[in-house]
């Protein structure tokens, strides 16, 4: 009776063993999932965050070109506007100059500018009229 006993004991305390470590070990394997899953998010946001840093970078780097774009293209600008009132004013002075030393030819040129506008005039009505 003592030999069952003792049988039936170690039998109990093998069951009772099991029924208590079996959720332990399902915990404990939840945890270890668990563990994974942070561990892969925090993978992803870290990728997140290198991508988000390239992407700011590039954009700063696209942004600076422009920037350093628009700003030639305003300095080609400044001297284009510099060279045209620098043509102007040449061109003033040579008609002044052609005007007051050989009047006939300024005369001449006057009356060809002014053939010239009649002209353009008529071809503009007559493909007006098409």
């Amino acid at each position: 009776m003592l030999l069952t006993s003792v049988v039936f004991f170690i039998l109990g305390f093998a069951v009772a063993s099991a029924l208590i470590g079996l959720p332990f070990l399902q915990l404990k394997k939840k945890l270890k999932s668990t563990e994974g899953f942070l561990e892969s998010e925090k993978l992803i946001k870290e990728k997140f965050k290198k991508d988000s840093a390239m992407a700011f970078q590039l954009k700063e780097s696209v942004e600076n070109e422009l920037s350093k774009k628009i700003a030639d293209a305003e300095q080609a600008l400044r001297i284009m506007d510099n060279d045209i009132l620098l043509l102007q004013k040449d061109n003033e002075e040579t008609e002044a100059l052609i005007k007051t030393t050989q009047p006939e030819l300024y005369n001449l040129k006057l009356k060809l500018i002014e053939a010239n506008n009649t002209i353009s005039r008529l071809k503009a009505q007559l493909e007006g009229k098409k």
